[in-house]
């Protein structure tokens, strides 16, 4: 096995919208990223980044979002380019799990035309039909296409062995959406490591348990990350935030990989 990291552009944005009511208005840039496992057993990607549309017509695809969170990616960032920089064709990768379907999220959703993509059934559910506050996270015509779809049923399917090894596991981690997932990936060197993506942003959230600052539950977002400190401290799981540009400058990036 083989895991890359990629950087698919920054969001700049504010402290406050990732660490609720801390810092209120200090400028924040983070990065937006995604990650690629090269299984044996097929080629995976864990969320896809932002759109292609992002790079020069961001205004008209993203709307008055930009307020608060305003993309910069280059064409080479897009999530289709970068898979190529390694060598691996879009045509390759077979499934596609998504944390949820957020727009810095979902914006590669439809690009890879042979694979099965995974995401709850709930987020799926919320992002056609989203509460007032959450409605600008969603771009429908991202992710609203007649794909290959695999369902996934909250805690129901809780620890979903994608090929039934152990090497990757998806968790249900609600609370920043209904519909939240994170993804575990054990590799034979390296070890653990946990994907949190939104249901937790920074180190920060997990250090000093600060909530986020945009959430569909609260509640549920303090049991995850009680969840995920568990599987940090029990397990011995490295715990990879979604958003934090501190964070995210110790790993290495592809085209460099973990075994």
């Amino acid at each position: 096995m083989k895991l890359y990291l990629f950087e698919c552009g920054i969001l700049r944005s504010y402290k406050h919208f990732f660490t609720f009511a801390v810092d209120v208005g200090k400028e924040f840039n983070v990065p937006v990223p995604f990650v690629l496992i090269d299984h044996p057993k097929g080629k995976v990607l864990f969320d896809t980044g932002n759109a292609l549309e992002v790079v020069d017509r961001k205004e008209e695809h993203w709307g008055a979002i930009l307020a608060a969170y305003d993309p910069e990616m280059t064409k080479e960032q897009w999530c289709v380019n970068a898979v190529r920089s390694v060598g691996i064709s879009p045509d390759d990768i077979r499934y596609v799990i998504l944390s949820h379907l957020h727009l810095d999220h979902a914006g590669g959703v439809g690009q890879f035309p042979n694979a099965k993509y995974i995401v709850q059934r709930d987020e799926m559910h919320y992002a056609l039909t989203p509460d007032s506050f959450m409605r600008g996270a969603y771009i429908r015509k991202d992710f609203d296409k007649p794909l290959d779809w695999l369902f996934l049923h909250g805690w129901e399917d809780d620890k979903f062995d994608l090929f039934g090894d152990g090497s990757i596991v998806t968790y249900f981690t609600p609370g920043h959406t209904p519909g939240h997932q994170s993804l575990m990936v054990n590799l034979p060197k390296t070890g653990k490591l946990f994907f949190a993506a939104d249901s937790c942003y920074t180190d920060e959230n997990i250090e000093k348990n600060l909530l986020p600052g945009l959430a569909w539950n609260f509640g549920d977002c303090e049991r995850t990350m009680q969840r995920i400190r568990h599987l940090r401290d029990e397990e011995g799981a490295r715990i990879v935030a979604g958003h934090d540009p501190l964070a995210w400058k110790e790993y290495k990036q592809a085209p460099a990989f973990y075994e």
